[in-house]
């Protein structure tokens, strides 16, 4: 696993009713990069997923122009983006995953400046996700209070979801609040299911329970 990212980002996605066809497309274009980055993250083993999250991001990008003033796919992009970086292996492959991790920033600035509420507020965490995983400067532009911040607009977002608050609480047990990180990792696991969202959700329970018992051996 390289200095850049160890696991992210498993976002939920909006059942949403359409009336622009244009508009339909794109969602479905959007829950297809949804289902693949589901298949590589969690039901891939490690050694096919760089090549696999290549592919992929090759895909959203496609997407991602398809759609240029829609920040759906721009979410889905710096998701893959930032995933991609966390399997990049090697040297090289470290050095291509700083370049990863700006550009996945660069998507999510993007989808926030489009439409800061898009998929309940997905692209708040995502950015705070990759501000207390990433390296600090000169590395990279790793930022604790920036991560603090981004995670907290999503919280507020998306209150009850289970990725807004697995990752708040993964950023304060990374930063040593473990009490509040416990609570807060337990109210991720009381999240309702998402439709449509199945492996994801047993992925990202067993990523908070893995955590919570780490807390555990704390004590």
């Amino acid at each position: 696993m390289n200095i850049v990212t160890k696991k992210l980002f498993g976002l939920m996605l909006v059942g949403l009713l359409f009336s622009n066809v244009t508009f339909a497309g794109m969602n479905e274009d959007v829950v297809q990069l949804q289902k693949s980055w589901e298949k590589l993250k969690y039901q891939t083993p490690t050694a096919q997923q760089e090549k696999g999250f290549e592919a992929l991001l090759v895909e959203s990008k496609a997407v991602t122009a398809q759609y240029p003033d829609k920040a759906e796919p721009l979410i889905w992009q710096g998701i893959i983006e930032a995933t991609f970086a966390g399997v990049r292996n090697g040297i090289s492959g470290q050095l291509a995953a700083l370049s990863l991790v700006k550009s996945a920033k660069k998507s999510f600035d993007a989808a926030i400046g489009i439409n800061p509420n898009a998929l309940h507020g997905s692209a708040y965490t995502s950015l705070g996700s990759l501000y207390y995983q990433v390296p600090s400067w000169p590395i990279s532009f790793g930022d604790n209070q920036k991560a603090k911040e981004y995670l907290t607009k999503g919280l507020e977002l998306n209150p009850e979801g289970i990725d807004s608050n697995y990752f708040y609480g993964d950023y304060l047990y990374k930063t040593g609040d473990v009490s509040k990180a416990e609570t807060v990792l337990k109210k991720a696991l009381q999240a309702s299911p998402r439709e449509g969202r199945e492996v994801s959700d047993e992925g990202r329970k067993k990523e908070i329970n893995d955590l919570l018992k780490k807390i555990a051996e704390k004590k």
